[in-house]
C-alpha cells in the first residue's frame, strides 16, 4: 500500500479492540462506499470513529395515478442522491410490481448514512411499459417509461423519526403537486447490522518465556479471524506491556461480526527495541472457548510456532481470560430514533479585531451579492446539519466581545437583541439575528469564552436535571486570541460532565495555538485552577482555512464534532445504581465517538498518508 501510516507510539499501542461497531465504509457525497483502510486506521489510531452506518431503504406507495387504460399501472421506484451541484446520482431501483396502485416493493436500496453531512434524496416512481416487463430493471431506460411522480427529503429526516418512516407527497417533476393528486410515497430506513452483540475481554498471561537478553520480554497479543480460504485476517492487537513476563492487558472489545463464525487465532508476540516483532506463541480457539476459560478460571498453554505441525511444542506460558462480558452495541441511529435530540447553540465573536463590518476586508462584512462571510459559512455548515435532529428548531444564539444596546461591553448577549430570550427560529433566524446585530452592536473586546460556555452549560445542566433526552452542541466562531484561557479551562472542566460538546471554528489568520490547548487531542485532559481534571474532552477546534481547503477537495466541513459513548442516564442516574435498559444518547465518558474527518476529506487525508515519511506497516 505504499506508505501506510504507522500506528502511534512506534507500534506499541493497541489497535482495533476499542468497542467499535462493525460498520460500512465512509461514503462520498452520493452515498456510495469509498472505504479506505489507511484512513480508517488514521482515525482508529487516534481513538476516533465516524458516525456513519449502512441503512436499507424500503419503499411503498399509495394511491398512485393509473396511467394504463385496460389495467392498472406497473410501478417501479428509483432512488437518487442529490449532489452539491444539483445533479442526481442513482443509488438503486426496486422491482416492478404489476397492476398495483398501492405497491409495497420488496427490493431494498442501500445507502450509507453519515451524520455530519446533509444527504438529500430524490425518489421517482415510473409506470413500466408492458413491452419491457422481461427486461431486468437495471437495464430499463427511464425515458421510455411513464413518470408517475417524485418526492424528496433529507436522509436524516427519515432516521430521526421514531418509526424510521417518512411519508411524502408525490409531485410532478417541476416540484408541484398540480391539480391532480399523484399519491404518496413512504420510505422506511432500517440499519443493516449483522450483530449488535459485542464481547469485552481482559487477557492475562503467566510464566512467559523470556526472549530478551538484558531485560524481560515486551509482550503483546494479536487476534486474527480465520476466513473461508483458510487464511487469517488480523482484527485487533493489544498494547505492548514492557519488561513483563506476566502481563495483563487493557480490555478489548470486539463485535461478534468481527470475530466471525470460525475459530480465531491468538498470537503472542515479543516487541523488540528496534520495532521488530517475533511470534513466540499461538493458539486457536473460538469465542465460546474463551468464555469457557473465563468461567472455569483455567489457563491455556501457548504452542510454539513451527512450519511443521509435528514439531509444535507446548509452552509453559499460559493465556487467561480474567474478564468476559457480552453486551449490546448501539448505533447513533438507535439513539436518535429512540427520541433523543441534538440541540444547536451558537456564539459569535464581536471583538474589534474582526474589522469594521462596513469594510470589504472585515471578517464581518455582509456582501450585497449574497456571498457568505466566514461567520455565515460556519453557521450554515453546522446548523444545516444539526437542525434536522432538533424537533422545534429553536436555537439559542449569542454574541460576545461587543458593546451592546446599553453601551456596555458584554461577553454573552442575545444575538436577537431581546432582553428576555436568546432563541431564534431555525438557521435562517440565526443568520438574520447575526446580520441585524452587526448594525446594532459595536465591536469591542477582549476575547472571552468563559461566560458563553457557562451559559451553554447552564442550559445543558437544566436539561439533564429534568431528564430531557437532549444533547447540546455549542458552536463558537472566533477570530482572536483568548484572553481568559484559565477561566475558559475552568468552565470547560465544569461542563465536562454535561451533555454538551463544543465546536470552535477559528476564522481569519490569527494565532490559534491556545485553541489547540483547549482541544485536548494530545491525550492530556484540561485541568482547572483548582486541580480538577476534565471528565472528558468536549472541545474540537477547526481553523476555517482548513475548511476552505477541504471544500476544494469535496469535503464536508462539519466532520469534527465530538460526541460521546456514555449516556445521560448513566451520567446522572447510573452512578446512583439505577439500571439502564434502553439505548440512550451517547454523552461522553470514556472513549469518544467522533463524527470527525479533521475538516479534511478522507481522500485528502489518504493522499497525505500515502506520502507520509518514515511510514511503517500497520501490523
Amino acid at each position: 500500500m505504499g506508505g501506510c501510516f504507522s500506528d502511534v507510539r512506534g507500534g506499541q499501542q493497541a489497535i482495533g479492540g476499542g468497542a467499535q461497531r462493525q460498520r460500512a465504509g465512509a461514503m462520498n457525497e452520493v452515498g456510495q462506499n469509498v472505504h479506505n483502510d489507511a484512513v480508517d486506521f488514521f482515525y482508529a489510531s487516534r481513538g476516533l470513529q465516524a458516525l456513519y452506518t449502512q441503512v436499507e431503504l424500503s419503499l411503498s406507495a399509495s394511491k398512485l395515478c393509473d396511467r394504463d387504460i385496460v389495467s392498472k399501472s406497473d410501478p417501479m421506484a428509483v432512488v437518487y442522491a442529490k449532489k452539491r451541484d444539483g445533479t442526481l446520482e442513482e443509488l438503486g431501483r426496486t422491482e416492478v410490481i404489476m397492476n398495483n396502485l398501492d405497491p409495497a416493493w420488496i427490493q431494498k436500496v442501500n445507502v450509507a448514512y453519515q451524520f455530519e453531512i446533509v444527504q438529500p434524496l430524490v425518489f421517482r416512481v415510473y409506470d413500466v411499459d408492458t413491452k419491457y416487463h422481461n427486461v431486468p430493471v437495471k437495464m430499463l431506460k427511464l425515458n421510455d417509461q411513464e413518470f408517475l411522480g417524485e418526492a424528496s427529503c433529507v436522509l436524516s429526516e427519515i432516521v430521526t423519526k421514531q418509526s424510521r418512516s417518512l411519508t411524502l407527497n408525490l409531485q410532478s417533476k417541476n416540484g408541484h403537486r398540480g391539480l391532480k393528486n399523484l399519491g404518496t410515497l413512504t420510505v422506511h430506513a432500517e440499519e443493516t447490522v449483522a450483530s449488535r452483540k459485542a464481547v469485552e475481554m481482559t487477557f492475562r498471561c503467566s510464566h512467559l518465556e523470556n526472549k530478551d537478553v538484558f531485560s524481560k520480554s515486551d509482550p503483546f497479543l494479536r487476534i486474527s479471524r480465520i476466513v473461508e480460504s483458510g487464511g487469517s485476517v488480523p482484527i485487533c492487537k493489544t498494547e505492548v506491556v514492557n519488561n513483563n513476563l506476566n502481563p495483563t492487558w487493557k480490555p478489548i472489545c470486539l463485535t461478534m461480526q468481527q470475530f466471525g463464525s470460525k475459530a480465531s487465532f491468538s498470537s503472542l508476540y515479543d516487541f523488540r527495541f528496534d520495532g521488530r516483532i517475533e511470534c513466540v506463541g499461538k493458539l486457536q480457539k473460538s469465542v465460546a472457548d474463551l468464555e469457557k476459560l473465563h468461567r472455569e478460571k483455567n489457563g491455556l498453554n501457548f504452542i510454539k510456532p513451527s512450519s511443521r505441525q509435528s514439531h509444535e511444542k507446548v509452552l509453559k506460558g499460559q493465556l487467561f481470560v480474567d474478564q468476559y462480558c457480552e453486551k449490546d452495541v448501539y448505533s447513533f441511529i438507535d439513539y436518535i430514533s429512540s427520541g433523543f435530540e441534538l440541540n444547536f447553540m451558537v456564539a459569535v465573536d464581536f471583538t474589534a479585531s474582526n474589522g469594521n463590518p462596513r469594510n470589504l476586508d472585515s471578517l464581518h462584512y455582509i456582501d450585497p451579492s449574497g456571498r457568505l462571510n466566514a461567520y455565515q459559512q460556519a453557521i450554515m455548515e453546522v446548523g444545516e446539519v444539526i437542525q434536522f435532529y432538533d424537533s422545534d428548531r429553536r436555537f439559542p444564539a449569542w454574541g460576545f466581545g461587543g458593546k451592546t444596546y446599553n453601551g456596555a461591553v458584554s461577553h454573552c448577549f442575545n444575538l436577537n437583541g431581546s432582553a428576555s430570550g436568546s432563541e431564534v427560529e431555525g438557521v435562517e433566524g440565526i443568520m438574520a439575528a447575526y446580520a441585524s446585530a452587526l448594525h446594532n452592536v459595536a465591536l469591542a473586546g477582549p476575547t472571552l469564552f468563559g461566560q458563553v460556555i457557562n451559559k451553554a452549560a447552564e442550559i445543558a445542566g437544566q436539561s439533564l436535571s429534568l431528564n430531557d433526552n437532549k444533547y447540546f452542541v455549542l458552536l463558537i466562531i472566533t477570530d482572536g486570541v483568548l484572553t481568559d484561557l484559565q477561566e475558559t479551562k475552568d468552565a470547560l472542566v465544569r461542563a465536562s460532565d454535561l451533555p454538551l460538546s463544543i465546536l470552535i471554528v477559528g476564522v481569519g489568520s490569527a494565532d490559534f495555538r491556545e485553541m489547540e490547548i483547549l482541544d485536548a487531542d494530545n491525550g492530556c485532559r484540561l485541568e482547572s485552577s483548582t486541580g480538577r481534571v476534565a471528565t472528558r474532552d468536549i472541545v474540537q477546534f477547526v481553523p476555517m482555512r482548513e475548511v476552505h481547503e477541504a471544500l476544494k477537495h469535496g469535503a464536508y466541513p462539519l466532520q469534527s464534532l465530538k460526541l460521546p459513548t456514555c449516556s445521560a442516564a448513566e451520567t446522572s442516574q447510573g452512578r446512583k445504581g439505577q439500571s439502564i435498559n434502553s439505548p440512550v444518547l451517547p454523552l461522553v465518558l470514556g472513549n469518544e465517538i467522533c463524527a470527525r474527518n479533521t475538516i479534511m476529506s478522507r481522500a485528502l487525508i489518504a493522499d497525505r498518508l500515502e506520502n507520509a515519511k518514515n511510514a511503517e506497516r500497520i501490523w
